[in-house]
């Protein structure tokens, strides 16, 4: 089982054609994914060979739902153009939008957020790494060869720290490894992912990556008092910021003693997770639960 991506998922690319979105669609292909076509206005009616494979580039994201019945749109896009191709997947129809991109101002992700969860669309991002459901299908730049599918869920506000965790566990593997992205505003959240993984019958245990910033690890904390009854292993990202330093990720924003990694800790480890002080030792503590059943 996965969550939101599996291997009857069908991909569109927006920007395919672009340089990375040509790379990273090359990566997607050779992971499994079934990359269904590309949306450029400017080329519709093109096809492009990636490695042997003809994709075709429809003109829009409701084409290539009619043509293909993709169901995901992986947004690789400038930010000034990123709100209007969330926009259109939305107004397609799209059920899942995977926004990679960074750097896009804040309003328009506060804008296109709320357009797509009024009509219907779930979007992960924007400044994430996407999703993998490994062996099955992969959106986004995860790297697909770093572990095999597995018993392990993943969430994370870190792409490099997601990678290094999902090849830390390699052993053992993941149903899905979620990249939620590092900004302000994000279209799913930790939560999101705790109860999807909650409801996975072959998820048995969560691994969430927060850092320092917000208050999002808090809330999930939160909630996982509620509503996890699953095994919770955590790590957050920036025990050694300097104070007051606003540190990589634009949602890293640190405001007295709000926000900081001890606090997160603190939080989660209220409600029993145990929160590794590196990543290696957080994997240590997943194989430690694992084995303790």
């Amino acid at each position: 089982m996965a969550i939101y991506l599996t291997q009857e998922s069908k991909v569109l690319v927006q920007g395919m054609t672009g340089a990375e979105g040509m790379k990273h669609t090359r990566r997607m292909l050779g992971a499994g994914t079934d990359v269904v076509g590309g949306v450029n206005p400017r080329k519709a009616g093109h096809t492009v060979d990636l490695d042997g494979r003809s994709v075709p580039v429809f003109g829009s994201v409701r084409e290539g739902i009619a043509a293909t019945g993709a169901d995901v749109s992986v947004v690789f896009v400038p930010p000034a153009f990123t709100k209007d191709a969330v926009v259109e997947a939305a107004d397609a129809g799209i059920p899942l939008a995977v926004v990679i991109t960074e750097g896009i101002p804040v309003h328009d992700a506060v804008t296109f957020q709320a357009y797509a969860r009024e009509k219907g669309t779930r979007v992960i991002g924007p400044n994430c790494p996407g999703l993998i459901s490994p062996g099955a299908s992969n959106a986004g730049i995860i790297p697909a060869d770093i572990t095999k599918p597995g018993r392990i869920g993943l969430v994370s506000k870190s792409g490099t720290l997601t990678y290094q965790l999902m090849y830390e566990l390699r052993d053992i593997g993941f149903s899905t490894c979620v990249g939620i992205g590092g900004d302000p505003v994000v279209g799913t959240t930790h939560i999101d992912c705790l109860a999807a993984f909650e409801a996975d019958p072959e998820t048995e245990l969560i691994v969430l990556i927060g850092e320092i910033g917000g208050d999002a690890e808090e809330r999930a904390a939160a909630y996982i008092r509620e509503h996890v009854t699953k095994p919770v292993v955590g790590y957050i990202a920036g025990f050694t910021a300097p104070e007051g330093k606003t540190m990589g990720h634009a949602g890293a924003i640190v405001s007295g003693s709000s926000g900081t990694a001890e606090a997160k800790k603190e939080a989660l480890e209220a409600v029993g997770v145990r929160v590794g002080a590196t990543p290696t030792e957080t994997a240590r503590l997943v194989l430690e639960r694992l084995a303790d059943g």
